[in-house]
């Protein structure tokens, strides 16, 4: 792996460097200095505890370490939830069936993200640093990034009535970066399957891992081409479809729509000529009530 800038230097899973916590918005989908996470799926061990810390670290329950203990969870696939913003899953391995393999799932926080360019408010965005925010004073919910999203990620509070907001991975954002801290399934990680470093080193390190040890891992970095490139880029031992990953074109998805639906939305145009269209249709129907009774008369 290429030296990281600023006198890197490397603990556990972590690359630690100087990244910026609080830069600017960015909509292109260049790597440059991007943050990212590699996970290594070949050395996860199911231990769930990036689960624990990702709860811990987002949304607060009083849920101990020990809760994450229990291994009936993954009797069926799971997904990300309102209240697990990241979820561990098993698969069968058909190479060696006593150790199966195990594969996290949050937001891939896309280099050209589709729920940003879907959302009509900007209640999604994308930092320079590659992290995809969200900003719930704007949300309307209209849920169009959940039908957006190629993996499929954001999850709404269905259960919360009278607020309720789209929840996904945050990487951390305004908590532990901000600090210049890794995320906290990262720190937390046992085996150091997960590592944190800006994109373009992880690549190099990706590609180098597969060249090191070819039986070991498919030759295939998932993530890198996916939906134009994720932030979150993952090694596996075998194809990812067959361990729960969506295929997913490898080019960016927003092109389709943002050009059409950007143009369609500017100034609130859609909105106005709607509410116009209401008010003129109320008034008609105003005018036909007060002229209704003198027609009586006549008929």
């Amino acid at each position: 792996m290429a030296a990281v800038a600023g006198g890197a230097a490397t603990v556990g899973g972590v690359v630690c460097t100087s990244f910026p916590a609080h830069a600017s918005d960015s909509a292109t989908g260049a790597s440059g200095n991007q943050i990212g996470v590699l996970v290594d799926t070949t050395k996860c061990i199911g231990c769930r505890k990036c689960e624990y810390a990702c709860a811990r670290a987002n949304r607060p329950n009083g849920t101990s370490i020990e809760s994450y203990k229990d291994m009936s969870v993954f009797d069926s696939p799971r997904r990300m939830t309102h209240d697990a913003l990241t979820v561990v899953n098993r698969h069968a391995n058909p190479v060696n069936p006593s150790e199966p393999i195990y594969v996290k799932s949050q937001c891939m926080h896309c280099l050209r993200p589709n729920c940003v360019s879907a959302c009509i408010v900007g209640a999604l965005h994308k930092k320079s640093n590659g992290t995809v925010s969200y900003d719930v004073s704007k949300c309307i919910g209209c849920r169009y990034c959940m039908l957006a999203c190629p993996f499929e990620v954001p999850a709404y509070e269905y259960n919360n009535i009278l607020a309720p907001k789209v929840q996904k991975c945050t990487f951390c954002y305004e908590t532990y970066q901000a600090r210049g801290e890794p995320p906290a399934c990262v720190q937390i990680c046992p085996p150091n399957c997960l590592t944190f470093a800006t994109r373009d080193d992880l690549l190099e390190m990706a590609h180098a891992k597969i060249e090191a040890d070819p039986d070991a891992y498919y030759p295939h970095v998932y993530g890198e081409a996916e939906a134009g490139g994720t932030s979150w880029l993952y090694l596996t031992s075998r194809p990812a479809e067959e361990l729960g990953f969506l295929k997913v074109p490898a080019h960016p998805l927003p092109h389709l729509t943002e050009n059409l639906q950007h143009s369609i939305f500017k100034y609130g145009i859609p909105p106005m000529l709607l509410y116009g269209l209401l008010a003129i249709a109320m008034k008609v129907s105003e005018a036909e009530e007060k002229t209704e009774p003198s027609k009586a008369p006549h008929e």
